[in-house]
């Protein structure tokens, strides 16, 4: 042969060369070991492939591959060219080993391209997690059923306890309801339900999308979960009482029925179902019940008017039942509520104009919003029980994770602080001061729509021990403890003067931002005016003017002045004990009308009760805190300054396991210190020993305390406490009637055969009854002796001790006393001490001294020169606006 011809192509791996290899290899030539040529291709197996032979059988194959001749002596296909594997592009080796079932990391990819998935992966990923969705759903709806409105109206009570652990009443859960036919629900009825709620109900799924996509996006965003926006959905909700917690699975469970009922049930038998389970409010379930609790007759008699009302009622009754829910929120009042309610009711009734549910005609008969019943709550709510309940629910309520729609269902057992024996004993003392003077048949005028209030805190915890709301809880529906817009009165003034013993005066010659150590301290022996009349000032000097430009004169009650002329000086402990105004307003001005805020707040009072904080009658009581709130704001003097939130639930248990304990959150805080506290102690005492409040003494009892009345005598208070209780009781005239749309406080001049009413007369007269019984068995403890605090602001410094007299005391205006103030201040014997080391009669050495002087230090804002009208000899006399008569 030429050697010039050319060589045919020879097969890489294949041909005549790879068959005679594969039969020398068979012929019993040893493979060559793994990794014997050290070559790139012996680690993916292309090229030569001696090194994949492991024995003869393994040599047989590799003949019969590289010949084509199978096992049964026929031809297959030639090998592959080296480096082209099955499946593979060219030039690309085949990895060894097992090939994955999910190619994931890629193989043959380096880097980050390893991760990124292939479209076939992401395609087939897509397609299994909507079949498993579809599988989920398909096993969702086979499992869950559809709810029946006749077990739905099945629920339990709650169960309230005393505070000793015996039970106060079975109820709270209480289901008013009762299952009638579709039917029997008026036309006007569904209507006005689809015009507020659902537009589409008639042809829609039951489903909202939009609806469940707002749910979802406001769990992701960490909020609470949503309800259904649709009436099926409403309709499933209600129905599920298995499971009344807010969370994602009961949604998903809401849903898989929602779509069940939407598909098997009649639109007739959602709508009946839905508006036989709904909650009306007032413990009223399902129409029938609601149309008897709102219009006392039953529901297939409503008009399309009373319809729109309890339409409006399904948002939510706790804000748009005229009769308001307080107990629940504060901003649930009855006058807001009956405007929500007015305008939604209104606005139903325009909705179904103009869906073409009721014609304008048919509109036009309703101008007026509809009559309401009062409320009528069960039988074993009468008496206290309604308003201890009342207290317990909105406390759980605003302090636990419960929800009121889980809270109606019951199931709960509930211990309260409430004291059986003082709240039987507070009720009593009230009934026995209303039979004895308060007559309505008699003084119609003056004795009608009388109401009291009260409410006892424990001082060492804030446990709520008692409460009286009222007359009878299923009569008198709004509960007096809490917030009735009574304002307090000179029951406020003991803020004022922790605030001067906590925060002090500020300096004249300063700006209005004062450092704590720029300020004085004020001392219960600081001299201010008692003066009728007072011209006040701000604490730089500047006359005060109100918003018609005309300064303020701060009268006192009958128009009364304290203490002798020219500058009528007096100081706090007597401004506390006759309750002078004048004294407490210059007071007020003097050390800053946000520090007697903060120091009321800092007490325990809410600040959302305090209005009229810019205006110097601030510090004179124009707010109206809540009974509770007073007795627990007091009860932190008598705890020597320690706060602690009056609380009516100790714990709430369900199904045997706790849901809340007050002790996770009780958080005592050191309000003021034991020298303020003490010392505001000390000044109240004198009020009950000697002053306006004597009429609230106790047997071998320290009792401090406060009377207060306001202008216009429309209400009257006495708050006071020993150092196991603090009690708090209110009086004032309001019309309760559930049809006065503006009702407002009446004066109270002749009620109870009275010229007028203070807060020493009845409110007092109750407060020691009851107290009197209340700590029957409990040993007497006296209050802790109060420590020296503050400077005398207003007094000229004491003068140096010599036998004869000064030429500074000569010059002194001092006039000779009366032989009616010598007998008032009787010269006591040299051997006579002062127990009382705040007692302005005292010296400095400790003796009683006799008389008193109008002078010394600069008048700060106080008229030095009295009116041709004012009498020198009213100056001792008790009484002033707030504080009421001795005695």
């Amino acid at each position: 042969m030429s050697e010039h011809r050319r060589k045919p192509p020879q097969p890489q791996g294949g041909g005549r060369a790879a068959a005679r290899r594969g039969q020398s290899a068979s012929a019993g030539r040893r493979a060559a070991p793994r990794d014997a040529t050290g070559s790139l291709s012996d680690t993916y197996g292309s090229g030569g492939e001696e090194n994949q032979y492991e024995g003869r059988a393994a040599a047989r194959r590799s003949t019969q591959r590289s010949t084509g001749v199978g096992p049964g002596g026929g031809r297959r296909r030639a090998v592959e060219p080296a480096g082209r594997g099955p499946g593979r592009g060219r030039g690309r080796a085949a990895p060894p080993g097992k090939k994955r079932f999910i190619d994931y990391p890629r193989a043959g990819r380096y880097g980050a391209m390893r991760w990124v998935p292939s479209w076939r992966q992401v395609t087939g990923l897509f397609i299994g997690f909507f079949g498993c969705l579809v599988a989920a759903a398909g096993v969702g709806y086979a499992v869950v059923a559809v709810p029946n409105p006749a077990e739905a109206a099945t629920a339990q009570n709650n169960v309230y306890y005393w505070s000793d652990g015996s039970q106060m009443v079975a109820t709270g859960g209480e289901v008013n309801r009762q299952i009638i036919a579709y039917e029997k629900i008026p036309k006007e009825m569904r209507y006005a339900v689809m015009s507020a709620e659902n537009k589409t109900f008639e042809n829609d799924s039951g489903v909202d999308p939009m609806g469940i996509a707002r749910a979802v996006v406001n769990m992701a965003k960490g909020g609470q979960t949503q309800g259904g926006s649709t009436i099926t959905q409403q309709y499933v909700k209600n129905a599920m009482l298995d499971d009344q917690s807010q969370t994602l699975s009961r949604k998903v469970k809401e849903l898989f029925i929602s779509v069940k009922v939407g598909t098997e049930l009649e639109k007739e038998d959602i709508m009946r179902g839905y508006l036989n389970t709904a909650y009306y409010g007032r413990g009223a379930y399902g129409i029938q019940a609601a149309a008897r609790t709102y219009f006392g007759e039953d529901a297939d008699k409503l008009d399309a008017s009373q319809c729109a009302f309890l339409a409006a009622v399904l948002k939510g009754a706790t804000y748009f039942d005229p009769a308001g829910a307080t107990s629940i929120d504060p901003a649930a009042t009855r006058e807001a509520n009956t405007k929500r309610a007015t305008e939604r009711w209104g606005w139903i009734l325009d909705e179904m104009v103009k869906d073409n549910r009721l014609s304008a005609a048919d509109r036009a008969k309703y101008p007026e919003f509809p009559e309401i019943q009062s409320p009528r709550s069960n039988a074993q709510l009468g008496g206290q029980i309604g308003y201890l309940v009342d207290t317990a629910k909105g406390y759980i309520l605003n302090n636990t994770d419960i929800t009121q729609k889980e809270l109606e269902r019951g199931g709960y057992e509930i211990h309260t602080t409430f004291d059986k024996n003082k709240v039987k004993e507070l009720e009593k003392a009230v009934n026995k001061v209303r039979k004895e003077n308060i007559k309505p048949d008699q003084r119609p005028k003056t004795d009608t729509h009388v109401q009291f209030g009260g409410a006892s805190v424990d001082p060492t915890s804030g446990a709520i021990e008692a409460i009286y709301g009222g007359e009878d809880a299923t009569k008198h529906f709004t509960n007096n403890a809490d917030v009735t817009g009574a304002a307090v009165g000179s029951t406020f003034k003991p803020f004022v003067l922790a605030a001067a013993m906590t925060w002090g005066k500020r300096d004249p010659e300063l700006g209005e931002t004062q450092a704590q150590d720029e300020v004085t301290i004020v001392s219960p022996k600081s001299l201010y005016s008692g003066k009728n009349n007072l011209k006040i000032k701000d604490y730089q000097g500047n006359t005060w003017t109100n918003e018609d430009d005309k300064e303020w004169l701060q009268a006192n009650d009958d128009d009364e002045s304290y203490g002798s002329p020219p500058k009528y000086q007096i100081d706090l402990r007597e401004a506390m004990r006759v309750s002078a105004n004048s004294a407490f307003v210059q007071l007020g001005m003097d050390v800053g009308l946000d520090r007697v805020k903060e120091a009321a707040v800092e007490a325990g009072l809410k600040e959302d009760s305090l209005t009229g904080t810019s205006f110097p009658s601030f510090s004179i009581g124009i707010s109206d805190p809540s009974a509770i709130r007073m007795a627990g704001s007091y009860a932190t003097f008598a705890a020597s300054g320690k706060q602690n939130d009056p609380f009516s639930v100790e714990t709430v248990e369900y199904d045997g396991l706790k849901r809340f304990d007050h002790e996770d959150i009780a958080d005592p805080k050191r309000a003021f210190t034991s020298e303020v506290a003490d010392n505001v102690t000390d000044v109240l005492k004198t009020v009950v020993d000697e002053g306006t409040g004597t009429s609230a003494q106790l047997t071998n009892r320290e009792v401090a305390g406060k009377t207060g009345t306001t202008d216009g005598n429309k209400s009257a208070w006495f708050v006071g406490y020993t150092p196991q209780l603090s009690t708090a009781i209110s009086m004032y005239r309001m019309d309760d009637d559930e049809s006065n749309k503006n009702r407002t406080f009446l004066e109270m001049y002749g009620t109870g055969g009275q010229e007028t009413i203070h807060g020493a007369s009845f409110p007092a007269e109750i407060w020691h009854d009851y107290m009197e019984d209340a700590l029957k068995g409990v040993a007497p403890k006296d209050f802790p002796e109060p420590e020296p605090i503050g400077v005398i602001i207003n007094d000229d410094p004491d003068p140096t001790p010599t036998p004869t007299v000064t030429e500074s005391e000569e010059e002194s205006p001092e006039p000779s006393p009366s032989p009616t103030e010598s007998e008032i201040l009787p010269s006591p014997s040299p051997s006579e001490t002062c127990r009382n080391p705040f007692d302005t009669t005292c010296d400095d050495t400790g003796t009683t001294v006799t008389g008193g002087t109008d002078t010394g230090g600069t008048d700060e804002g106080v008229t030095s020169s009295p009116t041709e009208s004012e009498d020198d000899s009213r100056g001792n006399q008790n009484g002033g606006l707030f504080g009421g008569p001795s005695g």
